[in-house]
């Protein structure tokens, strides 16, 4: 199977084998019947350790991503912590964009922080900025493209050389490109993160994260059993496992059943966004809009010969300040106020003290005069008559 969606419809979700039916079964429980003393069906034990709706989800993912290897988490935080966990020790450094979710930061700066791993902020989009921060300690380049909520575009086939060239792995946040607009394995990713909450599941019903992962072996100081070469796989594997962060069946469903319409809901989501931006260029209230698909974005081109569209989301600051973000942000009537995205319905959010509040008073602030846009699906005259209202309100 060659085409993205044949692959989102098919990976992983063959019939049910006993009664045939089309859409394999959620396989709602806790443990598995053994035949004998560790004589395991189908390798199954216990959910914790395999499911096979968690593992279904998981290969439909990686198929698109084009990864070896996939594991789904209870959220997109679980994920990242799980991964963080199985690469770093005391005494690491990562680097981390400065522009970018402002969960990611509060996990690495505030809970692994106590546990001796460093960071340095640095924007992704500048590649000096980037080789500037690296130490002889640095073990994971982590990146988002486009970035959250300031949408810049970072080079991933320049920081994958940067990283490698100092024996490091770049990760890279999919979340807001999704794997049918962007695959960061083609352009020297090592492993891929998204919180799946978002366009993956794309209904806004389902709470979920995942790694995927290449068949890379990274060197580990020895535990539990594993010694230095072990695959990425295989530490996440294990911690997966042993830190018992996982989907449960039911949201593993819902996952899966949302990545078989991406390709679909994507091309609507990025349509419409792609006409907002415009038409928000042209409103006097409006200092700048953020779309990497309007040509003067400074990533335009690069986007452009890394994604296969724009996106659905589209941040813009207001000439008036932080009290105008502040009332739009609260006038829109379809746009609902809410920290997520990617859903089909429209979202709206003042980052400044929501998704970023966790930031504010650092160099990583976020403009307080910054409105960001989850573009849904409905139509575009809806959109445009409800933005239209909550300017003039």
């Amino acid at each position: 199977m060659s085409g993205f969606t044949t692959r989102a419809v098919h990976a992983g979700q063959e019939p049910d084998r006993l009664t045939g039916a089309v859409i394999p079964p959620i396989y709602q429980t806790s443990t598995f019947v053994q035949d004998g003393i560790n004589v395991l069906r189908d390798g199954h034990e216990y959910s914790r350790g395999s499911n096979p709706t968690r593992n279904g989800f998981e290969e439909q993912l990686c198929a698109l991503e084009g990864g070896f290897r996939a594991f789904s988490f209870a959220s997109g935080i679980a994920a990242e912590d799980a991964l963080l966990r199985a690469l770093l020790r005391p005494g690491d450094h990562v680097i981390l964009g400065g522009d970018g979710y402002g969960g990611t930061n509060r996990l690495i700066s505030r809970v692994l922080a106590p546990w001796q791993v460093a960071h340095s902020p640095v924007d992704v989009t500048n590649p000096d900025a980037v080789r500037g921060a690296f130490t002889d300690k640095t073990r994971v380049l982590w990146v988002e493209t486009p970035t959250n909520p300031l949408l810049g575009i970072a080079d991933l086939a320049t920081l994958a050389q940067l990283a490698h060239d100092h024996g490091t792995l770049l990760v890279v946040d999919n979340t807001f490109a999704s794997p049918y607009l962007q695959r960061p394995f083609e352009f020297g990713a090592d492993v891929v993160v998204h919180s799946t909450t978002k366009y993956v599941g794309g209904h806004s019903d389902v709470l979920g994260g995942a790694v995927v992962v290449t068949d890379k072996a990274w060197e580990v100081a020895e535990v539990n059993g594993f010694s230095p070469g072990a695959t990425l796989a295989e530490l996440l594997a294990f911690q997966q496992f042993a830190g018992g962060a996982v989907s449960g069946p039911q949201d593993s469903y819902l996952a899966a059943r949302g990545l078989k319409t991406l390709a679909l809901r994507m091309e609507r989501h990025q349509a419409n966004a792609g006409r907002i931006a415009q038409w928000l260029t042209e409103r006097p209230e409006v200092a700048e809009v953020l779309y990497p698909g309007l040509p003067d974005h400074p990533g335009h081109e690069l986007a452009a010969r890394q994604m296969d569209g724009f996106g659905g989301m589209v941040s813009f600051r207001l000439a008036a300040g932080e009290a105008a973000a502040r009332r739009f942000a609260e006038s829109t009537h379809m746009y609902k106020l809410s920290v997520s995205l990617g859903g089909v319905e429209s979202l709206i959010c003042w980052p400044s003290e929501m998704t970023h509040g966790c930031v504010v008073g650092t160099d990583q602030a976020v403009p307080t005069d910054l409105v960001r846009l989850s573009v849904g699906i409905e139509d575009l005259e809806d959109h445009l008559e409800d933005l239209e209202r909550a300017f003039t309100s």
